[in-house]
């Protein structure tokens, strides 16, 4: 879709609007009314502004931290690989993850380390592992072309899901729920420690894309167009395949393996914003941390007091999604979209 300067103005200003309203509504809604005392006066120390101080606005800005990472890692992807169905997970970054995860649970390790759970840490640990293995098949596999570094994070996914299948059935029955609960995804934070461990890798992550919008442009075009025009494609595919990995890792490392959201995201985007990157890199993020909070809203209070995994929700979504998708650029032939 093209839209001009004075059109997507108004729908970032629109976005804008939306994202503010969903951060002040979102804490607000729950299996208790909170009085507005209780936002007002963090100091009171009353139940009702520490279940608002203390457990929800950490989980809101938890679930738009991580639908912003989630969205603007599949939004790179997508356009390093040329590929409409690519993920933050098509290079295994998730299965990693739930592995680090699972032999953390299986063994039944308890530690702490600076502040940080051993599950938060055994998770980013594979999926650091899942990194380093894909980037060192994709330069096995002469130079890191697209497919080579798709086919290797495939590769790699699959092997490191039959050992987590592996580790679930040598697992006794709490173990296996445990490892399977996680494995659905969930945003569950107690204070604002996993804020704190997840930012770090976001931030870091979200500022290097937005400084290489113009490369993902060119990327876009086709490599060959793309050294023509001055970029350093290899360099440029391995800082953003490093930076994007990273992001999903640390959100992962906190909130499970949460699928669909960097799928059908930057899809919507690129239908309200269009495909320049140098506009469509801060509506993805806005549009992404949106989503995922509202999703997690629905989630947290669909079946109070018992809570659904957000994952579960994502996954609703994005199955009609992927379907659409499918038979969209089937009938297109052609594009991103």
């Amino acid at each position: 879709m093209k839209t001009g300067s004075a059109g997507k103005g108004i729908r970032f200003a629109v976005l804008f609007a939306l994202s503010l309203a969903v951060l002040a509504g979102a804490p607000m809604v729950g299996m208790k009314i909170l009085p507005l005392s209780a936002v007002l006066h963090p100091e009171s120390g009353t139940l009702e502004s520490n279940i608002f101080w203390m457990i929800r606005v950490p989980r809101m800005l938890v679930s738009f931290l991580a639908g912003a990472a989630l969205a603007v890692s599949g939004m790179t992807f997508q356009a390093v690989f040329r590929n409409p169905l690519a993920t933050p997970f098509t290079l295994g970054v998730a299965s990693g993850a739930s592995l680090g995860t699972a032999i953390y649970i299986r063994f039944g390790l308890v530690f702490h380390f600076w502040g940080i759970s051993g599950l938060s840490l055994s998770a980013f640990a594979g999926a650091v592992l899942s990194i380093v293995l894909v980037y060192g098949l994709t330069r096995a596999g002469r130079g890191s072309s697209t497919t080579t570094m798709l086919l290797a994070g495939v590769a790699v996914s699959f092997f490191f899901s039959s050992v987590i299948l592996f580790l679930q059935y040598m697992s006794s029955f709490s173990h296996s729920f445990r490892i399977l609960r996680w494995l659905m995804g969930g945003i569950e934070p107690a204070g604002f420690e996993s804020l704190l461990n997840m930012a770090p890798f976001v931030i870091a992550g979200s500022a290097i894309v937005f400084c290489m919008t113009r490369e993902l442009n060119l990327l876009m075009t086709g490599e060959e167009i793309a050294a023509g025009r001055g970029v350093n494609v290899e360099n440029t595919k391995r800082v953003l395949f490093f930076a994007a990995s990273l992001m999903v890792g640390g959100v992962v490392a906190v909130c499970g393996p949460i699928g669909f959201v960097g799928m059908m995201v930057p899809h919507i985007c690129r239908l309200l914003i269009g495909a320049d990157h140098r506009y469509l890199t801060a509506f993805t993020l806005l549009f992404g941390g949106s989503f995922l909070t509202l999703c997690d809203t629905f989630a947290r209070t669909i079946v109070a007091p018992a809570e659904m995994p957000v994952g579960i929700v994502t996954a609703l979504l994005g199955g009609p999604f992927f379907v659409w998708l499918l038979l969209g650029r089937s009938a297109s032939r052609g594009g991103i979209l």
